[in-house]
């Protein structure tokens, strides 16, 4: 914004009286509730609310400058707006995660999670749906549910909040109060936290997203492909790999995208979201295909030393809690190292060791967790996973 020679409403009253007792030949009254000095005061204030105004478009027609819905206009005259709104800016995006629905004793029965039931957090405030994936193994179209097989005792089940935000991001635990009846079913709770809720698009994602998307006009390269796959989700994380399959092995001609929601689990309309957003922008002749990524589960096991002054119990749970937020919240293409997580305990007031860190079972950099993997010829390497924590034992 350029730098104007704004004045304080002390300064114009000032060169207000300035000027009128320079122009007179007697002294004038500019005192405190003198008539001059409302006079002089009320043009002051008139000054200022133009300044203001002044200040106020200066900042709006710089889209760096702007905000909120200055944002909004300034990139609806160029970009396609989300559909139902006025206005490029991606909206909240809800929370999804997996729910395990149990029963007290594994019979030969076979109970069904129908699509539909609802399920909350302990206090009331989050609500869940089971939606459908057609893709899960446990999913029966024709009962419209996923299925507990006869011998076992539980069933994962992919739920959604009803509400998108980042309020719906909860801890492991949570979940556990089942709203709609389910024969056969006695208890639910999400074993895994949910961290892929997410907020309005701020201003800032959305004006680097227009920047993205003005470098990749009428372009199938890496700045076209870039634009489209951020404005096909508000969180979407994502890599790309050309002339190689999944894989591993030479394609030439060929590309491939993984995605993710953050959960590890994207559903199928997710996928089909990026995989139309890439496509709009592939070159003639390109081959495409967009893919989920392999989801590597992190067992987690340390034994604390703890400061007699500090209660033991709370201190284990909140280094589990931490070692269990930071594995799930690593993201697509981020490893786990053995030394990232040694580190991670002594952020806790009260732990003075963390000693028999395990990963999986292992120790050292062989414990450690890489999401990248090779290609069959050895010249590069690519993203394919992310890692979850399955469990963190903490004692």
């Amino acid at each position: 914004m350029p730098s104007l020679p704004t004045k304080s409403f002390q300064t114009v009253v000032a060169s207000i009286v300035t000027g009128i007792q320079g122009r007179a030949t007697v002294l004038l009254n500019f005192s405190q509730g003198s008539a001059l000095r409302a006079i002089a005061e009320g043009f002051a204030a008139v000054f200022m609310w133009f300044e203001s105004l002044v200040l106020q478009l200066l900042l709006a027609i710089r889209l760096s400058t702007s905000t909120g819905n200055d944002v909004d206009t300034f990139v609806a005259d160029f970009m396609p707006v989300v559909p139902g709104t006025n206005t490029p800016r991606l909206t909240a995006q809800p929370a999804t995660g997996v729910a395990q629905f149990a029963r007290l004793t594994a019979g030969p029965s076979s109970p069904v999670v129908l699509v539909g039931s609802t399920v909350q957090t302990a206090d009331g405030l989050r609500t869940f749906t089971v939606y459908a994936d057609l893709t899960a193994p446990t999913y029966n179209p024709l009962l419209n549910g996923y299925v507990m097989a006869a011998g076992l005792a539980s069933v994962n089940v992919p739920v959604i909040d009803t509400q998108p935000g980042t309020g719906g991001n909860i801890n492991s635990g949570q979940l556990t109060v089942m709203t709609t009846p389910l024969t056969g079913i006695d208890t639910v709770t999400n074993i895994n936290q949910f961290i892929n809720g997410i907020d309005i698009e701020s201003d800032a994602a959305l004006k680097k997203r227009f920047s993205d998307w003005i470098m990749g006009l009428s372009r199938g390269d890496l700045y076209g492909t870039t634009a489209a796959i951020e404005g096909s989700e508000l969180k979407i994380q994502w890599a790309i790999k050309e002339n190689y399959n999944l894989d591993g092995s030479w394609r030439q001609g060929f590309y491939l995208i993984v995605v993710d929601d953050g959960s590890g689990v994207p559903p199928q309309s997710f996928l089909d979201a990026a995989m139309s957003a890439a496509d709009a922008v592939r070159p003639l002749g390109i081959e495409l295909a967009v893919f989920p990524p392999t989801l590597l589960q992190a067992t987690v096991a340390m034994t604390l030393t703890i400061d007699p002054t500090y209660d033991r119990n709370t201190v284990i749970s909140q280094v589990a809690a931490i070692v269990s937020q930071n594995i799930d919240g690593l993201g697509l293409g981020n490893d786990l190292t053995y030394t990232m997580l040694c580190g991670w305990p002594y952020t806790v007031p009260g732990v003075i060791a963390a000693s028999n860190v395990t990963i999986n079972g292992k120790i050292g950099d062989f414990a450690s967790i890489t999401t990248k993997q090779p290609t069959q010829d050895g010249q590069t390497t690519f993203v394919y996973a992310t890692v979850k924590c399955a469990s963190a034992v903490v004692s």
